[in-house]
């Protein structure tokens, strides 16, 4: 039989919508005999299901061999297959299709908006109006073709590998299975929470769901506060946690995944481990709060651009 490690400790957990919790000798099953304090302090979380953590600490640790005693979340995560779970209109459930509902969560692209600032807006324009049609076609018939221009990065959009890596993989090589009807989960982010890390992401399973991180952020959208330097945003840390727990899509509702405050001085960790991953990212969400916790199908799909990494997409979901 391979060795089997626990981890024997006092823990003192702070929540960020107040109070605590405090517990002494708690074991724990560990993957192996080395585990930092963070690490353990993610696994705890994970096993307790607490919600809105914002600190544990650690102390008194030891590190005994001890055969597993089992619990949440302390193995290795495990990929879900989206396709096997049933959901509304799915074949298992025809009956389904009578109960579910669409949420849509993009922002309307409008002629001269702001998705951020400084950076060109949308110009929305005729290239064939209605009356110059009628030249070309028979009597009663008229045509309307609009134009756009825009950069890639405008409203709700998608980002692929491409968008951070120059042998990413841009929007044509993107699969549809990491972009359509992916299941869903939301992790609720307490208001005045700026950084979510590691432990406030540790409770959930992300396992091949597309995970949309709720901050309310998308209030302020089109405003001058949008762009605020106190904005919610995704650690490297967070992100990694993501990757090593097999999400395949990761959104938010706020300016960016990434710290854009000038204490970050450009570092963009979660979209550089994300994408490195190939997980892609959907920025400028809203509507997330019309959504369950779970138990809905997620879409953002871009037109495939060849040479692009980011284009906007129409995000919604299928809610049962």
């Amino acid at each position: 039989m391979a060795e089997q490690w626990r981890a024997q400790f006092d823990a003192r957990v702070s929540f960020a919508n107040g109070g605590g919790l405090r517990t002494e000798g708690f074991r724990l099953d560990i993957p192996g005999r080395e585990i930092t304090d963070e690490e353990l302090a993610a696994l705890f979380v994970r096993h307790l299901g607490l919600l809105m953590v914002s600190e544990v600490r650690i102390s008194d640790k030891t590190i005994v061999e001890e055969p597993h005693k089992g619990g949440r979340g302390t193995g290795r995560p495990r990929a879900a297959d989206p396709a096997s779970e049933t959901h509304p209109g799915h074949p298992r459930d025809p009956a389904g299709a009578a109960r579910r509902r669409l949420v849509e969560l993009s922002h309307v692209i409008t002629d001269g908006m702001t998705t951020l600032p400084g950076w060109p807006a949308p110009r929305i324009s005729d290239w064939l109006t209605r009356e110059a049609s009628r030249a070309n076609y028979a009597p009663g018939t008229e045509f309307h073709v609009a134009r756009i221009d825009m950069i890639a990065n405008t409203g709700t959009y998608l980002d692929t590998p491409a968008h951070r890596w120059a042998e990413g993989a841009d929007l044509t090589g993107t699969p549809l299975d990491r972009l359509a009807d992916l299941p869903g989960i939301v992790v609720r982010v307490p208001a005045g929470t700026r950084a979510v890390d590691r432990l406030m992401l540790a409770p959930y399973d992300v396992a091949g769901r597309a995970v949309l991180l709720h901050t309310g952020w998308d209030t302020h959208f089109d405003t001058d506060l949008y762009a605020a330097h106190d904005a919610p945003y995704l650690t490297g840390d967070g992100a990694q946690w993501l990757v090593e727990a097999g999400a395949a899509l990761v959104g938010v509702d706020s300016i960016n995944i990434d710290d854009v405050s000038p204490a970050a001085a450009g570092d963009r960790p979660a979209h550089s481990t994300l994408l490195a991953a190939g997980i892609p990212i959907v920025e400028h969400l809203t509507g997330l709060d019309a959504l369950p916790p779970e138990g809905f199908r997620f879409t953002a799909a871009p037109p495939m651009v060849a040479g692009m990494g980011t284009f906007p997409v129409r995000a919604f979901a299928v809610v049962g």
